[in-house]
Order: structure tokens, then sequence, then C-alpha cells
């Protein structure tokens, strides 16, 4: 089988996983509500979620956050994980390999030490990836430390107009930011000058 034709069969696993496991979180909040011999617009009042959410998730249409699902099982007087499924071993790998790419991207994101990209990255995935910190406090270091050095660089220019030494810091985060994206990516450990060097990945 081609590296194409696997990854399609993986993505049809996980979209119809996701439907599949909609489905069955629908039905059984269904069926319990049924056996409380609650209405789904009393089920609604109780959760303070809409009467047409509650239908849709029964249905299966839609994938209800865990708070939502926490206000059901409450109503329900049932325990909270009935609803939770155990990620299978290829979900974890997927997800893992997921987050590695996005630690990646947020050192890849210093190739230009413009400090912003970086925060936004952090800031959107901060509560998603475990360890991201360490990884957005080393690339943040980072960037500031070759910030510095490129103001160094161009006051030597603005004295003596040589541009070498710029080019050179240029070039050499240039290199280093991509072989820690790569490394990251790869599920290795960082490098970083100065900065708990060659801990172990927290991820």
């Amino acid at each position: 089988m081609s590296c194409f034709s696997s990854w399609k069969v993986t993505l049809i696993r996980r979209i119809f996983g996701v439907k599949f496991k909609k489905m069955e979180t629908g039905k059984l909040i269904k069926e319990l509500r049924i056996k409380k011999g609650m209405t789904q617009d009393e089920l609604a009042d109780k959760t303070e979620v809409s009467t047409r959410t509650i239908q849709r998730i029964e249905n299966g249409e839609v994938d209800p956050r865990a708070y939502t699902l926490q206000m059901i099982a409450q109503a329900l007087d049932v325990d909270f994980g009935m609803f939770i499924e155990k990620e299978s071993d290829e979900s974890l790998e997927i997800k893992k390999v997921n987050n590695n790419h996005w630690l990646g991207l947020l050192h890849l994101s210093g190739i230009i030490p413009l400090i912003f990209p970086t925060i936004l990255i952090w800031n959107q995935k901060k509560d998603k990836i475990k360890g991201i910190t360490h990884h957005y406090r080393a690339a943040i270091s980072f960037q500031l430390m070759i910030f510095g050095i490129i103001l160094g660089c161009l006051w030597i220019y603005w004295k003596v107009n040589i541009l070498t030494p710029l080019i050179g810091v240029l070039l050499a985060n240039a290199l280093f930011t991509i072989m820690n994206t790569l490394r990251v990516m790869n599920g290795e450990t960082f490098m970083h000058p100065g900065f708990n060097k060659n801990q172990k990945q927290k991820t």
C-alpha cells in the first residue's frame, strides 16, 4: 500500500471513528434520558443548553464539549466517565505526531526573530499540548538573544559599513532554527545554548 493510500485509510478511519463516537454518545444519552422519564426539554433546562442542541447530540450530529457532557451527566445522575472513550493507540500516535508538528512550527517561527508569531502559536496551543510552554520559553529566549546580536551587527554596519557579521548571524540563526525544528518534529530534544541544554522533550 502506498503512503498516499495509507494516509487516505487513516483519514477515513478518523472521520468515521469520530462520527461513530458521536452517534454512540448521543444514543447513550437518549437511552439514559428516557430511562429517567425525562423529556428533551426537561434535560435542556437542567443542563442550560437549548433543546435543539440536545436533539443534535442525541442524533449524533455534533460532538458535545466536555463541559456540556458533565452537565448532562449531572442532570441524568450518572458518572461522567460513561461518556468518555479511551483513545486508541492509533489515535494517540496521530495526536503525538500532530503535537510534534506544532512544536516544530513553534521553533520554526523563530527563523525571523520577530517573537510575535511564536507568541501567537503558543497562545493558540498552550492548553492543548503538554510541555509547549517549555519549548515556547526556549524559542523566545533564543530569539531575544539573536535579536540582541543583530542589533550589535547593525551597529557595526553603521560604524564601519560591513555587512558580513549580520549575514553570518542571520544564516546561523536560520540553520539552528531549522535543525531544532526537524529534531522536535522527529520527537527528539531541542538544543539551546544556556537553556536547560538537552532536556528531555516534554510532550
